[in-house]
């Protein structure tokens, strides 16, 4: 099968979702052309069946805001073309499925229909999806999809909420790829981190307000006084130097690094003992999965997608988002004990084996031969 993937090329979930899953589907065997402006950050292998089509944006002084739009709907229209695509499969509504849409309408002028499948990773529904700006062109969008898949139940109901959608929704998760995460922990990395034998707790976002950074700190402040820890901020973004002044504020700066963005999030993980997710909103919790696939609880909220991941009492803990004593009671509770710490990673790793790839993508591939026979049948 030959697939168009459009996505985000940033370190975004949806972006990370995209190009983890057309590396996977061109292991299996099928083509894949990712479709975007920059090549996706985790685009980092050469695979005889990987494709990567740049869409270039002409900036003329007329413009105070480049067509990228228009751009990528020429660029769909040209790749389905000679490359002979089978199905294209756009993360991400905004502008991703309007421009497929376009895209597709200009490929009838050719005798050609593309079928287009759209996956919803969230904001694109829950925050710039409902601006009234966009809600007409997101819910047109949507409706004009062949399919359409949803990264949560929860999403699939806002979504429903939200919009006026006419397409049936399909949950198909989030996934890891397991052997990536299966790392063993680095002793001299985790001794330079830690080096009392600290616990190591760990929060990686993109440092937004939805995230609820300032909470992590404020969750660690009261850790830190009955459990000797460390911890690791990952990442990047408008909040990060509110979070700086505020370990500052309350005194743990000795104990709590700023690491930016990293690419091998992996290595990080591999040595915690802990990950503290108290969003405010979450479609799935990706990062959430991630910390889970390499033995790592969670205390998180339970917000959005959050509790269809994250098993209360088993694989961590959930509480309402804002309640930071709440969080710090029960972190304190997962590492004050060895034995329990050692059980929740053990359950940890359990469940993230739930969302691995290889059992994930099967979904996508049976999903789209459903789309295409479907249209097929239309004709």
């Amino acid at each position: 099968m030959k697939i168009g993937i459009v996505c985000y090329p940033t370190f975004g979930g949806s972006g990370v979702v995209a190009t983890e899953l057309g590396k996977g589907l061109a292991d299996r065997g099928h083509q894949v052309h990712f479709i975007t402006y920059n090549q996706p950050a985790r685009l980092d292998l050469f695979s005889e069946n990987l494709f990567y089509h740049e869409v270039s944006v002409s900036n003329y002084p007329l413009f105070d805001f480049p067509p990228y739009e228009l751009a990528l709907a020429s660029r769909l229209v040209d790749v389905v073309r000679f490359e002979k695509l089978d199905v294209l499969h756009v993360h991400y509504a905004i502008p991703h499925a309007s421009a497929a849409f376009m895209a597709k309408q200009i490929l009838l002028t050719y005798g050609i229909y593309i079928p287009v499948v759209t996956t919803l990773h969230g904001t694109d529904i829950t925050l710039v999806g409902r601006d009234p700006t966009f809600k007409p062109v997101v819910t047109f969008s949507i409706n004009k999809s062949d399919g359409v898949t949803a990264v949560s139940e929860h999403l699939r109901s806002e979504t429903y909420e939200y919009f006026d959608i006419e397409n049936d929704i399909r949950v198909i998760p989030n996934f890891i790829d397991l052997k990536r995460f299966s790392l063993k922990a680095k002793d001299h990395f985790k001794k330079a981190i830690a080096p009392s034998g600290e616990k190591i707790v760990v929060h990686t976002s993109n440092f937004r307000k939805v995230k609820r950074t300032d909470d992590v700190i404020k969750i660690f402040a009261k850790l830190i006084k009955k459990i000797p820890s460390k911890l690791l901020m990952v990442g990047d973004g408008p909040e990060r130097s509110y979070c700086e002044q505020l370990c500052r504020d309350l005194g743990v700066c000795d104990d709590v690094r700023f690491l930016g963005k990293q690419d091998a999030i992996e290595e990080i993980l591999s040595v915690s003992d802990l990950f503290l997710m108290p969003s405010e909103s979450e479609s799935f919790g990706l990062a959430a999965l991630e910390a889970m696939a390499c033995k790592v609880p969670v205390v998180s909220s339970n917000a959005g997608g959050l509790p269809e991941l994250n098993i209360d009492g088993i694989t961590g803990f959930l509480k309402d988002f804002g309640d930071v004593e709440g969080m710090a009671e029960k972190a304190i509770y997962i590492l004050e004990d060895d034995e329990r710490l050692q059980l929740f990673k053990n359950n940890a790793l359990e469940r993230a084996k739930d969302f691995d790839l290889v059992r994930i993508l099967p979904l996508y591939e049976n999903y789209y031969i459903e789309v295409i026979e479907r249209i097929k049948e239309k004709a």
